[in-house]
C-alpha cells in the first residue's frame, strides 16, 4: 500500500475565505485507503444530504509511468498542503491524485467546479511551471449523483468511483452462470410453464404474460414480465398510493409488505402464484436477455424510483436487479423498507459466486414456506 507523507504548511480552504494551518505532517492516502474513504463519505453524504466533490488530477503528456510518476506526486504535495484539514488528498490511480473536498453545501456545480479549478490551477502552476501546468487535467465529480429513471444515467456512481464493484471477471462468470441456469430452468419446467399459461388464459380474460415498466442496473428502464395474477384494465393508483407512502414511512410502523393485502383485484389463479411465486417464472427471459440475474435486488416500477431517498438508489448502482436475492430469502415482507435496502446493500458489498449459490439454494425454502407472500 503506498503512502506518503507530505509536510504541510498553511492550508488554505479552496473557494472559502477560511483558513487552517498544521503544525504536523499529514499523510496522503493510498489508493486502497482513498478508495474506501471515498466510499464512506459518499455513504454519509448520502444520508446526510450534503453534498461533496471528487477532484481527480492526472498529468496528460508522458506517455509513460516513469514520467508521469514524479510530476503526479509533486502535485499531491502542493495539493494536500493547499486544501482544508476536512478534505481527503491520495492517489486515486498510481499516478492520478484524487482530492474529497467535504462540506460543499448546496452551492450549483458550476460554482464548485469553477472555484476549485482556478484555486488548484494556481497552486499547480506555481509549483509545477505553467507548462507542466497547462498539460494538467481536472475533472470533477459531484457526489451523490441521483440516478434517473427518465434518462437511464445515475452521471458518475460514486460506487464506481471508490472501486466498490466486481470485477470484470466475476461479472462475466455471473452473467454465464444466469445464462445457463435459466435457459435450464426454461427447459426443464418447459411443461409448468405451458400449464400455468393456460390456467392463466381460461380463468379470466386478458393476455397470459403482465408486462411492467421497471428500473434495472445504474437507472435503465427495461420490461419485466410475469404471469398475469390480476384482473385487466386495473388503475394502479391506489398501488402506487400504498407504495409511495410505505418508501417515505408515513404508514402504521407495522406495515411492511409491499403488495396490498387481500386485493380484490388479484384472480384465484393469481392468489395461488403469488403465494408460491410461480409469476415470476417469466423473469428466466429477463435473465436471458440481460435485463435481470438470477440472484440481485427486486427491480422498482418508475413511481417507486421516484420517491426513493438517494442511499435507496444505490441498491441499483452498478448492479443488475434479480429475481431472487438475500430480501426474498432472509426478510421478503417480514421486514419494512429500509431494512430491505440494507440488505441489497449488503448484498451488493460482499457479493460472491458462494454467495450467490446460498441464495439461489435458499429460494425454493422460502418460497415453499410461503412467509411473507401476498
Amino acid at each position: 500500500m503506498k503512502k506518503i507523507i507530505v509536510q504541510t504548511g498553511q492550508q488554505h480552504a479552496i473557494g472559502f475565505s477560511e483558513e487552517h494551518s498544521h503544525a504536523s505532517p499529514v499523510e496522503a492516502l493510498g489508493v486502497q485507503d482513498f478508495r474506501r474513504m471515498l466510499g464512506i463519505e459518499e455513504r454519509r453524504c448520502e444520508r446526510s444530504g450534503r453534498q461533496i466533490a471528487l477532484m481527480l488530477v492526472e498529468y496528460l503528456q508522458p506517455v509513460n509511468r516513469d514520467t508521469s510518476a514524479p510530476v503526479a506526486a509533486k502535485a499531491l504535495r502542493a495539493i494536500t498542503g493547499s486544501v482544508r484539514e476536512t478534505d481527503l488528498s491520495g492517489w486515486y490511480e498510481d499516478t492520478v491524485v484524487g482530492v474529497i473536498f467535504t462540506e460543499l453545501g448546496d452551492a450549483d456545480r458550476e460554482t464548485v467546479t469553477t472555484a476549485l479549478s482556478t484555486r488548484i490551477m494556481k497552486v499547480l502552476t506555481d509549483t509545477l511551471g505553467i507548462e507542466i501546468a497547462s498539460n494538467v487535467r481536472l475533472s470533477f465529480h459531484l457526489l451523490p449523483r441521483e440516478m434517473s429513471s427518465e434518462t437511464g444515467r445515475n452521471g458518475t456512481s460514486g460506487e464506481a468511483l471508490s472501486g466498490e464493484r466486481s470485477s470484470n471477471f466475476g461479472r462475466r462468470l455471473k452473467r454465464a452462470i444466469d445464462i445457463g441456469g435459466s435457459l435450464s430452468m426454461l427447459l426443464l419446467g418447459l411443461p409448468v410453464l405451458l400449464l400455468i399459461a393456460l390456467a392463466v388464459k381460461t380463468t379470466s380474460r386478458g393476455p397470459v404474460l403482465f408486462r411492467q415498466a421497471r428500473i434495472g442496473r445504474n437507472g435503465q428502464p427495461f420490461t419485466f414480465l410475469k404471469f398475469r395474477s390480476m384482473q385487466t384494465g386495473n388503475d394502479p393508483t391506489m398501488h402506487e398510493e400504498f407504495v409511495t407512502r410505505l418508501i417515505r414511512g408515513e404508514l402504521d410502523p407495522g406495515t411492511k409488505q409491499f403488495k396490498i393485502v387481500a386485493d380484490s383485484r388479484v384472480t384465484p389463479i393469481g392468489r395461488f402464484l403469488r403465494r408460491t411465486s410461480l409469476d415470476e417464472l417469466p423473469q428466466l427471459f429477463n435473465v436471458v436477455i440481460g435485463d435481470m440475474s438470477l440472484v440481485g435486488p427486486r427491480p422498482p416500477i418508475p413511481y417507486e424510483f421516484v420517491s426513493y431517498k438517494c442511499w435507496h438508489r444505490r441498491r441499483l448502482a452498478d448492479i443488475k436487479p434479480g429475481i431472487t436475492g438475500l430480501w426474498q430469502v432472509e426478510g421478503r415482507s417480514r421486514v419494512g423498507f429500509d431494512e430491505m435496502v440494507r440488505l441489497d446493500l449488503r448484498y451488493a458489498r460482499t457479493w460472491s459466486l458462494w454467495l450467490d449459490l446460498n441464495i439461489l439454494l435458499a429460494t425454493p425454502r422460502a418460497v415453499l414456506s410461503g412467509n411473507g407472500a401476498h
